[in-house]
């Protein structure tokens, strides 16, 4: 049964149709819940808490979007008020000025790009990046782990968090370049550790 059809079921108060939603759907947001905040006791709790209230809103979804994309603003809602509670975000990115093109180079960040999904499934560098992303404030993580890892696009991504494109963009150029000045350490003239080349 396609996706479309369960929502309408579990809308009409099919719990089986729910539960069917759920295991489609709790891997992936689980996986997101753990990258948010790098603690699994945490994102099992989130989890719960993120199927309680879909199942409790399933009136309010209207079909504007996928069930799935619905499903990550109610998880990325709830890790971020989490998260903001453990720790309040003294400094907020979104005031501080881009840095230039040559102020990255001054800063000595190399010249070099990696891509966050395929980056996550490298052994070598995986531990890597997620120590990089969870260093993040928790409004750049989200949009690092939804654009880049989880490969929304940038629309859904702002929906999801209740934001613009524009702030989706700038938010994720910002945490790019976090990501490497924190990782140019470990490459030299933009190969990766064994000699791979990183895509440019």
């Amino acid at each position: 049964m396609d996706e479309t059809r369960l929502v309408e079921r579990a809308r009409a108060g099919d719990f089986e149709a729910f539960e069917e939603l759920v295991t489609r759907t709790e891997g992936r947001i689980y996986s997101l819940l753990l990258r948010m905040t790098g603690n699994p006791e945490d994102a099992r709790e989130l989890l719960q808490e993120t199927y309680l209230s879909a199942y409790k809103k399933l009136g309010s979804f209207r079909g504007n979007a996928a069930f799935s994309t619905w499903l990550y603003r109610i998880a990325t809602n709830h890790a971020l008020m989490r998260l903001r509670r453990k720790q309040p975000e003294t400094v907020s990115w979104d005031e501080l000025p881009l840095p230039s093109h040559e102020e990255i180079r001054r800063r000595g960040v190399s010249n070099w790009a990696v891509d966050p999904k395929e980056a996550l499934l490298r052994r070598e560098i995986r531990e890597l990046l997620v120590r990089a992303i969870q260093d993040l404030p928790p409004l750049y993580r989200a949009v690092v782990l939804l654009r880049d890892v989880e490969g929304l696009s940038t629309a859904d991504t702002a929906k999801i968090l209740g934001t613009t494109e524009g702030a989706v963009k700038t938010r994720l150029h910002r945490a790019r370049i976090h990501l490497r000045e924190k990782l140019s350490p470990y490459f030299a003239d933009g190969e990766e550790p064994g000699g791979r080349a990183v895509i440019p």
